[in-house]
């Protein structure tokens, strides 16, 4: 089985399905063919550059609704959560300007551009 992220026209995850493995070898243009639209196949075992099993990381993270591909990266990078923070485009996850202190219980203040403590 095989997933792949239906994309509109700024290239935003409409939504994630999945495909079998009759049709993964050329998944995107089965799914363009048979269900319109643009589609990129995502990894459901890729998070920040990593595969969970071990394997060849795909597309850095594996799409959600929501996520942006970007063409440049070949990569889905989850919704931006502050103004402030900025893509790493080794993980293409978000990070703050400000390194979260270890531990639990703190949420990022983006009025202060800092983290608070619950």
């Amino acid at each position: 089985m095989a997933h792949f992220a239906e994309l509109d026209e700024n290239n935003v995850v409409l939504r994630v399905i999945v495909v079998s493995d009759a049709n993964e070898a050329d998944g995107e243009n089965w799914c363009n063919e048979k269900l319109g639209g643009k589609w990129k196949q995502t990894s459901y075992n890729t998070e920040a550059g990593v595969h969970n099993n071990g394997g060849t990381p795909f597309r850095k993270n594996y799409a959600g609704q929501g996520f942006t591909y970007n063409e440049e990266l070949d990569a889905f990078i989850p919704p931006q959560p502050f103004n402030s923070w900025t893509v790493d485009e080794d993980t293409c996850q978000w990070e703050s300007p400000t390194p979260k202190p270890y531990g639990t219980g703190y949420s990022w203040n983006e009025s202060t551009l800092s983290w608070d403590s619950a």
